[in-house]
Formats: C-alpha cells, sequence, structure tokens
C-alpha cells in the first residue's frame, strides 16, 4: 500500500504539472495573440485602399469545395461563392459520389451543362462521371466523380483548377463577401508564402439569406455554445499564437488558400488519413525545410468562414473522433522531424508541443483523472494538492476559454451585444465542469481507433444555414 500511495504521489505531480504547462502556454500564446492581432488590425488599413484592391496585385483564386451528401447546404454554399467580391475566380464544386440530391439541386439550380474538356491527370484520383459548366454563371464548374473521400475530391479539383492560386472551402460552410482580399494579403506582403489560413466561426444561431450572413448571434444550444468558445480559442487566439512563432502546422480544411504549384510539388492531398489538412502544411514544412527553400505559411484571423457545427452529441463526438485520428496520424507520418535540427521552430517547439499535448494530450489527462479518483477513494492525497491539482485542471482553463473570448471583444467583436458576451463568459465557465471530461474521452476513444487503424469519416447530420431562395 506504502508503494501504491508513493506512486500516486508521484504520478499525480507529475500530472498537476503537465497542466500547469499546457494552460499557461496556452494563456501566454492568448497574450501575444491579442497584441498580434491588434497589430495586424492597424496594418490592415493600408490594404483597405480601393486603389489597391483594384489593382493587379490581387491574384485570381480557384475555390474548391468537396462535397458529399450536402444537399441541405449545397445552393447556399455555391451562391455565398459565386457573391464573392473579387475581380476574378473560379468556382470548382466536387460532387464526390453524393448519394442524396446534391447533384441534382446543383443542375437544376445552376442550370448545369455537360461538357467535353481535356484536363491532365497530374494527381491521381478516383474516375470522373462528367465535368458540367454553368449556362447562368461562367466561373462555376461542377464535377461529378466517384467517391473517393475528401483528399481524393480535392485532388481531382486541383487537375482541374485554371489559377495558381487554390482556396480549399467545405460546403456547409459560407465565406463573407470579402474574404479573399483580406486572405490574398499574405500573398501580396510576401511572395514567399504558399499557405494562409483563416479563421472558421460557428454559424449555428446566425441568420442567412441568399448566401450573405444578415445576423449574428449565438446559437440556441449547449453544445452549440460551448464550440463557439473552442473555435475562438482554436482558432482566434491559437494559431494566431503559432502563426507569431512561424510555426504553424494547421490550416483548417474548411477554410484555406495553397499556392497550387507547392500543393502539386509535393504531391497533392494524401487519401489514407481523415487529417488530410493538417498532414499537407506539415508536409510543405517537411519540403520546403528540408531544401532550405525560403517559404511562408500564415494565418490571419480577420476573413472568417462560418461553419455549421453538430449540435449533438453522437454527431460531434463522432468529429472530434476523426479529428483526434487525422491530428494522431499526422504528427506521427512525420515524427522525424521531431528535435531535428533542420526544421528550427517546428522540430524544437511546435511539433513536440502538439504530439505531447494535443496527441498524447487526452491519455495523459484521463489518467489523471482516474490517478486523482483513486488516491482520493485510498486517502492518499492532501487536500491542498488536491485543490492546487483543480486549479491546474479547471481553473486555468476557464481563464484561458474567458480570455478568448474577452479578447475577441476586444478585438473584432464580431458579437454585436453584451448579452453575446455575457453567455459566451457563462459557457466559458460551464466547459470546465463534464464537458472537457467528455470531450477527452472523445479523443481518448479516437487514440485508440488510430492505433488500431481505423479511417472511416462517419456521418455528419446537416440542417442547413440559409433560410433564403
Amino acid at each position: 500500500m506504502d508503494f501504491i500511495r508513493e506512486f500516486l504521489a508521484w504520478f499525480n505531480s507529475g500530472i498537476l504539472i503537465y497542466f500547469l504547462v499546457l494552460n499557461v502556454t496556452y494563456i501566454i500564446l492568448v497574450a501575444i495573440s491579442f497584441f498580434y492581432v491588434r497589430s495586424q488590425i492597424k496594418l490592415k488599413k493600408v490594404y483597405d485602399l480601393t486603389g489597391l484592391f483594384t489593382s493587379k496585385l490581387y491574384l485570381p483564386v480557384s475555390i474548391l469545395t468537396p462535397a458529399y451528401n450536402e444537399e441541405a447546404n449545397i445552393i447556399a454554399s455555391v451562391r455565398a461563392l459565386l457573391q464573392l467580391e473579387f475581380p476574378e475566380f473560379q468556382v470548382v464544386v466536387i460532387n464526390d459520389g453524393s448519394t442524396d440530391n446534391t447533384m441534382q439541386k446543383l443542375i437544376d439550380h445552376y442550370k448545369l451543362a455537360r461538357v467535353d474538356k481535356y484536363y491532365p491527370l497530374i494527381i491521381n484520383h478516383q474516375p470522373v462521371n462528367a465535368v458540367y459548366e454553368s449556362e447562368l454563371f461562367p466561373e462555376l464548374t461542377v464535377i461529378d466523380k466517384k467517391n473517393g473521400r475528401k483528399a481524393d475530391a480535392l485532388n481531382a479539383g486541383l487537375n482541374i483548377a485554371r489559377y495558381d492560386l487554390v482556396c480549399s472551402i467545405d460546403a456547409d460552410s459560407i465565406l463573407e463577401p470579402d474574404v479573399l482580399k483580406k486572405m490574398l494579403r499574405a500573398f501580396m506582403e510576401d511572395e514567399e508564402t504558399v499557405a494562409v489560413g483563416g479563421i472558421v466561426r460557428v454559424a449555428n444561431g446566425c441568420t442567412f439569406s441568399q448566401g450573405r450572413i444578415q445576423k449574428i448571434d449565438t446559437p440556441k444550444t449547449f453544445l452549440g455554445r460551448i464550440q463557439v468558445v473552442e473555435y475562438l480559442r482554436a482558432f482566434l487566439f491559437g494559431r494566431v499564437g503559432w502563426d507569431y512563432l512561424n510555426s504553424l502546422l494547421i490550416i483548417s480544411g474548411a477554410f484555406g488558400i495553397f499556392d497550387r504549384r507547392a500543393v502539386m510539388r509535393t504531391g497533392g492531398y494524401v487519401h489514407d488519413t481523415v487529417g488530410e489538412d493538417m498532414e499537407l502544411v506539415i508536409r510543405l514544412h517537411h519540403y520546403y525545410r528540408s531544401r532550405k527553400i525560403p517559404y511562408k505559411i500564415r494565418f490571419l484571423a480577420e476573413p472568417v468562414c462560418w461553419t455549421e457545427v453538430p449540435e449533438d452529441i453522437a454527431t460531434l463526438s463522432r468529429q472530434r473522433n476523426r479529428w483526434q485520428r487525422g491530428l494522431s496520424d499526422s504528427l506521427w507520418r512525420h515524427r522525424r522531424m521531431m528535435f531535428n535540427p533542420k526544421y528550427g521552430r517546428l522540430g524544437f517547439l511546435a511539433m513536440p508541443f502538439f504530439v505531447i499535448f494535443e496527441m498524447l494530450g487526452p491519455v495523459i489527462e484521463f489518467l489523471g483523472w482516474i490517478a486523482i479518483l483513486v488516491a482520493l477513494l485510498i486517502g492518499a492525497i492532501s487536500w491542498p494538492f488536491f485543490f492546487a491539482f483543480l486549479a491546474a485542471a479547471v481553473f486555468l482553463g476557464m481563464i484561458l476559454s474567458l480570455a478568448s473570448v474577452l479578447c475577441e471583444e476586444f478585438t473584432f467583436r464580431r458579437y454585436p451585444k453584451t448579452k453575446h458576451v455575457l453567455i459566451l463568459s457563462l459557457y466559458a465557465f460551464f466547459e470546465n465542469f463534464g464537458y472537457r471530461q467528455l470531450h477527452t474521452w472523445w479523443r481518448l476513444r479516437g487514440m485508440f481507433d488510430f492505433v488500431r487503424g481505423r479511417r472511416e469519416w462517419g456521418t455528419m447530420e446537416r440542417k442547413g444555414l440559409d433560410s433564403g431562395t
């Protein structure tokens, strides 16, 4: 029994240090991000000049949007893309073997006609049944292909894209009209830029019509509001911090712009992973750093993509399971970058952090809670230590979430009413009691499924965002 007590004391001390390092690091990232975002807001005024926007500095973009059983959102999403405020762009919708009415809705609504054109097969993908162009919108192209999952669909889009920059966006998402103008700023600032990510915000609760957002509001459900806090913390003040450190590992598959030639050079999107977005970004890092070619991978916090998030436990758990499998797979594939001097901060800072605190995080956190429970049951823990553990694991987590909400209020302030800030602040508190522990369990199952080799995407139920026609 004495040995068990000593082991639990040692182990719990390690878990306490783990939670302290994790939450303090993210609080530091939030602080860095706040001041970095403020400086970006001042700088953007230069790029908002009308003369600069209408000049030829803005390169044309091909927008790739894979769609699988997206009949609830597809018309609204494509409409929003066609209404983007940008001089020259192409919209490429890739219907990836949908079994619902996605393809027929596109044909009927946009008056699609089948075309016979030659497109070089630079990157392999599942066979294409047909290629369509719209009689109403010459910039719209639709690919109807056999199912091969998202990465395969994106590769088909890369082959057909006519421009050197490609924007990948999920079919259940809606871009704000001026988003390309804001995103292309990074390519204008530095010609070595090969990829740029933008922020993804929760669309649930907001009002959309004719492909545009009409009213910003918070979701009506508990899970929806919790995810608003999560997305603010992860995107607005997590990835901004990694961008400042020039160590960004993730550009969300829901919204990012890439140099098409760079993606082609590295082989396109890989088929055998559910984390194709993160895997591509790490592979770009690997390609350019191993060859000592100057490059930049950026994240901008102002361009907004609105996306529908799950509001039921079953769908949300499948999504987070998939995210954990994708993250684990990407980090494992590129494990040789860890502590490798040629990769600089990526090898010595970003990769170790993501392996220890994101990939292995659910395992460590789950064991930590079990160890604390066992120690309490056998009387092997002191109350001062227990409260210190709660402070590190829960209280600092609340500070982190609350700081993310307040930083959004003092920077972009997309939620217009004081009640929105109060609601989100309250949910920043609630998140740490029950939901965070449940989320750890979902991620833990994702880790086990990754080890087992599971690669299924899982189904996502969509309600649709647009109330207009």
